[in-house]
């Protein structure tokens, strides 16, 4: 079965809300999860990424589809001085956060024995440390304000063994260990902390870097036949910030049509 479903309609479930995404341009779950924020009627929206002109494109397109144009902020995840940036000036166009949405990663292919140090290390900083580091200056914000909500991207290669991802699916592993131990501590005042664990989500550039014969191997594996749509990723991301999921803390949602 290889239907798409239609593309939903808003529910306005961030109503009120003001959030923050990063890693939001390109065509990946990091903008459909922009793209939705707005959809589903939250407030007010800022966007970060690290590609300056792909994420003005971000901008443009999301004011297209939903007549709301979101705040713009550049931010390496790698280097704290960005992140406090970027929080600084999110707080300064929003006044204050209700949900971060961590989407910054990255991945790569390269056997164990191969690997560089630099190339293990890049993919850990970006992907791990990054969602560390935003997290951190995200709670220290809700901490004071004794509310707010944060939505992590892991992957099922957190559980998942798969050759030439030793970097990323430890990298990703470290996401759910630090959203798991993050939460418990973030529950003591009011801020919830969740995470997703997608398989496969389909979008031009994972297309472009991944060989047709690979995509329709790990396609054949999925329960429908097909990987998701980067939307679908972001609907279940939307859920986790919204006030329907407001008793899950800690949790790490498998987004994937097969066995994690």
């Amino acid at each position: 079965m290889k239907t798409v479903p239609n593309y939903p309609v808003g529910k306005n479930l961030l109503a009120g809300k003001t959030v923050l995404v990063t890693a939001a341009a390109g065509t990946g779950i990091g903008y459909a999860t922009a793209q939705r924020c707005a959809e589903e009627g939250c407030a007010k929206l800022v966007i970060s990424d690290i590609h300056e002109r792909r994420l003005n494109e971000a901008a443009e397109r999301i004011e297209a589809a939903t007549g709301m144009k979101p705040g713009q902020v550049l931010c390496n995840v790698t280097k704290e001085e960005d992140v406090q940036n970027l929080f600084a000036q999110a707080i300064e166009q929003m006044g204050h956060i209700d949900v971060l949405m961590n989407n910054a990663g990255l991945g790569g292919t390269k056997d164990v024995a191969e690997m560089t140090d630099d190339e293990w290390n890049i993919v850990l900083d970006v992907t791990l440390t990054g969602t560390f580091r935003c997290t951190r200056a995200a709670l220290k914000h809700m901490y004071a304000r004794q509310s707010g909500a944060i939505v992590n991207n892991a992957s099922v290669l957190g559980w998942r063994a798969q050759k030439g991802q030793a970097h990323y699916a430890a990298a990703k592993a470290g996401v759910m260990a630090f959203t798991r131990c993050s939460a418990v501590e973030a529950a003591d005042h009011n801020v919830r902390i969740n995470a997703i664990a997608p398989s496969l989500a389909k979008h031009p550039f994972l297309v472009k870097v991944t060989t047709k014969e690979l995509l329709d191997e790990l396609e054949a594996k999925e329960a429908y036949g097909r990987g998701a749509e980067p939307w679908e990723m972001a609907n279940i991301m939307i859920f986790l910030a919204s006030d329907y999921a407001t008793y899950l803390t800690g949790e790490v949602i498998s987004a994937s049509s097969q066995h994690a």
